[in-house]
């Protein structure tokens, strides 16, 4: 026996097709509901709701599995059949992370869950603590980004579907690895959104870069809101996933007394202290308001962490030189200076790529409610070749920024490859089965990337299979000297940072950067560490208080006594005190 509801406000009369079966269903209630009690129906049963006239059999908004892909029957799943292993698992606090985003489709050869699962052993013995998978609600398509979700609780067949997803979850557990997942709430795909037939799920009132927004302020918004918490609360209940990455909350338009991300904060609070869990939410904005991570008892929406991304570009042009698009507002040593020490680079100052004054202060907050990163999915495959920071600024200067990610004051976030300085790229790719939809996402691809400034010629097709498969990781080369070379850095890092007091200290004002504009030297101070940095193009040398000693360094041919350190250029050292 199984119940079946669905919100349908739209809709004069609803039918349910099960069991090739045409079935009238009850309603709307007064909120636009509908329900049916079928007796033959239970799991791995297939079902699809036809709405007035149409003889179309749409899938469930709200449906948990789509075996058939987004534009095929709905079929119901058990979430109580899965037998967990977990249940003394607790996730690590996010303030002693280190996060590490990965795309299941890329991360290995097969592209499954199952197939990433062979992997968590080398993410464990690398010092990672939270797995970040991007999207994996289900896509139009075989292959994608996954930010063009539709059936936005049904995890990507490809991927291996709702059971693999707990295989998953319950494996990293097992590792004592935590598992973040990226949801997106500010728009839907454009290929197989079938939510338009049956209520108002999206505002014509305002729109994305993506297409129209998600209506929460408009007439229907408080069921429109409860579908995106109850997926949120879904993922984190009954996948044991433990907290979520929500896209883009700068393109979330909500007027309403309680805003959409404060009733979320509240809800996943209420499921955490229920389930006796740590649960997490971590917001990407470029606002610039540190509201969205403030207490909800300070006036903020009390969100747990968001990503820095004002970071990551002061730490990437000053390293690269590069001025394209938003990088025009970034460069400096100042720059990177004052973004480590202040989080907000831009926080109520003007923004020449913006025009206009940008953003607001957040000195007051700990630094671990931010996540500061060189790379994520973004900043590589929203390049024209999605190339990575090895390919753009060389072996030396990739280590400087994995230097400065793993020993700031920020939660760090390394995204995969990157820590063996991975070949492959990470490019856009889309497999739309609409080819009208394949041809305006190809060209609207070489005309953003034009704006940048980059030849449209070299920009990959992002429809053609072997974009997709260009981006899969070569798990073969991590042996290569180079690779290895690199991926020894980083587990010395993530081993420093995980032994030394100062460097999990997130408090505000306890990281100090001292800076030479002209010669291009930094040294940043954290408690009993300093990381000193020569990014210039002769030798400095950096005077070291007695009693210290060199803990690591990027290049085997420096110099140091009790008071002198000699850099050569494109240099890192990191020295220490007593505690390491």
């Amino acid at each position: 026996m199984h119940q079946f509801e669905v919100w349908a406000p739209f809709a004069k009369r609803m039918s349910l097709r099960v069991s090739n079966a045409i079935l009238p269903m009850h309603g709307p209630d007064d909120q636009g509901h509908w329900r049916l009690e079928v007796t033959e129906a239970g799991s791995g049963t297939d079902y699809g709701y036809l709405v007035d006239s149409d003889r179309t059999p749409y899938p469930d908004p709200r449906s948990q599995w789509q075996p058939n892909g987004v534009h095929g029957m709905s079929r119901i799943y058990d979430q109580r059949a899965f037998s967990w292993t977990d249940m003394q698992f607790q996730a690590p606090t996010l303030a002693s992370a280190v996060v590490y985003e990965l795309h299941i489709g890329t991360f290995t050869s097969q592209g499954t869950l199952d197939a990433a699962i062979e992997r968590l052993d080398y993410l464990a013995d690398l010092g990672i603590t939270h797995v970040e998978l991007m999207p994996v609600a289900s896509f139009s398509g075989a292959h994608g980004w996954g930010y063009d979700g539709v059936a936005l609780y049904a995890v990507h067949e490809p991927y291996g579907g709702p059971e693999a997803l707990k295989r998953f979850v319950d494996a990293a557990h097992g590792k004592g690895l935590a598992v973040l997942l990226d949801v997106v709430y500010n728009h839907f795909g454009p290929v197989g959104n079938y939510t338009g037939k049956f209520g108002p799920y999206v505002t014509d009132s305002h729109h994305t870069p993506w297409g129209g927004a998600v209506n929460l302020e408009s007439p229907g918004a408080h069921q429109v809101r409860r579908f995106f918490c109850d997926n949120a609360l879904m993922w984190m209940r009954d996948f044991h996933i433990d907290g979520l990455r929500i896209d883009a909350i700068h393109a979330f338009v909500d007027r309403s007394a309680i805003h959409f991300l404060e009733q979320l904060a509240i809800e996943t609070e209420t499921l955490a202290a229920s389930l006796a869990r740590r649960l997490v939410l971590v917001a990407e904005s470029d606002l610039n308001d540190p509201r969205i991570v403030m207490p909800r008892e300070a006036g903020g929406l009390g969100l747990d962490a968001q990503w820095s991304d004002d970071f990551h570009h002061a730490l990437f042009a000053a390293l690269t030189g590069e001025k394209q698009g938003y990088y025009a507002d970034f460069g400096s040593i100042g720059q990177l200076a004052k973004a480590i020490e202040q989080a907000f680079l831009y926080a109520g100052v003007y923004s020449r790529y913006r025009n206009r004054v940008h953003g607001r202060p957040a000195a007051h907050l700990s630094r671990h409610r931010f996540l500061g990163y060189i790379q994520n999915h973004d900043q590589v495959g929203n390049r024209a070749i999605g190339d990575r920071i090895r390919q753009i600024a060389g072996l030396e200067r990739a280590k400087i920024a994995a230097a400065f990610v793993l020993m700031s004051p920020f939660v760090p976030m390394i995204f995969q490859g990157e820590e063996w300085a991975a070949s492959s790229p990470f490019q856009y790719f889309a497999d739309h089965d609409d080819p009208e939809m394949a041809r305006l996402v190809s060209e609207g691809r070489k005309k953003e990337f034009s704006a940048f400034g980059w030849n449209p010629d070299s920009i990959p097709d992002p429809e053609k299979r072997e974009t997709f498969e260009r981006s899969t990781l070569q798990w073969a080369e991590v042996n290569g000297n180079e690779h290895a070379e690199m991926l020894a850095w980083y587990r010395s890092l993530i081993r420093l940072r995980r032994s030394t007091p100062s460097l999990n200290d997130g408090e505000p004002g306890h990281t100090h950067v001292a800076y030479d504009e002209m010669d291009k030297w930094l040294i940043m101070e954290r408690g009993s560490i300093q990381v000193c940095c020569n990014l210039g193009t002769s030798g400095h040398n950096f005077a070291i208080a007695p009693g210290r000693e060199l803990a690591l360094a990027s290049h085997n041919g420096l110099r140091f006594d009790d008071s002198v350190l000699q850099l050569p250029p494109d240099t890192i050292a990191v020295i220490c005190h007593s505690e390491c």
